[in-house]
C-alpha cells in the first residue's frame, strides 16, 4: 500500500521541512520492510479565489485530481476523531492487509476543506481542537504515520 500525502500550500525551508523530511525518511526506511510502497507528498497551491467558499472549491478539485481510485482517504480536521497511536496504526494495517492500493492523507488550506471532500473520507483525523498550523500538521502527521510503522513493527521507538 501506498501512503500519499496531499497539503494545500508548500512548506518553505527551514526547520519545519527538515523535521517532516526526516519522519518521511524514517518511514520509507521502516515502512517498506512492512509492506508499504513509499510516501508520497503532494504540494497544492493555496487557491487565490476571492472567498473562502471560492478557494475551498478550487483546492478541492486540485485534490480530487490526486485521489487514486480504490484508496483511503484520511481528512485531517478540528472536528474529525481523536485517536490514539495504536489506534492509527492498527488501521493503517487493516487497510494494508485488505490489499487497499493506497491511502490519502488530506491537509487543507486555511479555510478548511469542502464538506462534500469531508463526506468522502474513510476517516476524519483530529490533532486536537486546537487550530494547529498547516506546518506543523504536516510534521505530526508524519511523525504519527512513522510511529505506526514502529507500533506495527513491533519497534521500541512507541512505549505506551
Amino acid at each position: 500500500m501506498r501512503l500519499t500525502v496531499i497539503a494545500i500550500g508548500k512548506l518553505k525551508q527551514g526547520p519545519e521541512r527538515e523535521l517532516a523530511e526526516r519522519y518521511r525518511g524514517r518511514f520509507d526506511d521502516l515502512g517498506r520492510k512492512l509492506g508499504f510502497r513509499g510516501l508520497d507528498i503532494h504540494e497544492i497551491a493555496e487557491s487565490r479565489a476571492r472567498d473562502a467558499a471560492g478557494r475551498m472549491a478550487e483546492e478541492a478539485a486540485a485534490i480530487a485530481a490526486l485521489i487514486a481510485e480504490g484508496s483511503s482517504l484520511v481528512t485531517l480536521d478540528e472536528r474529525g476523531k481523536s485517536v490514539d497511536s495504536a489506534a492509527f496504526a492498527a488501521q493503517l494495517g487493516r487497510w494494508r492487509d485488505e490489499s487497499v492500493p493506497g491511502t490519502i492523507f488530506v491537509i487543507g488550506g486555511a479555510d478548511g476543506l469542502l464538506p462534500e471532500l469531508r463526506r468522502k473520507a474513510k476517516l476524519c483525523l483530529s490533532f486536537g481542537a486546537a487550530t494547529w498550523p498547516h506546518q506543523m500538521v504536516r510534521v505530526m502527521l508524519l511523525e504519527q504515520i512513522y510511529r505506526a510503522a514502529t507500533i506495527l513493527a513491533g519497534h521500541p521507538y512507541h512505549r505506551a
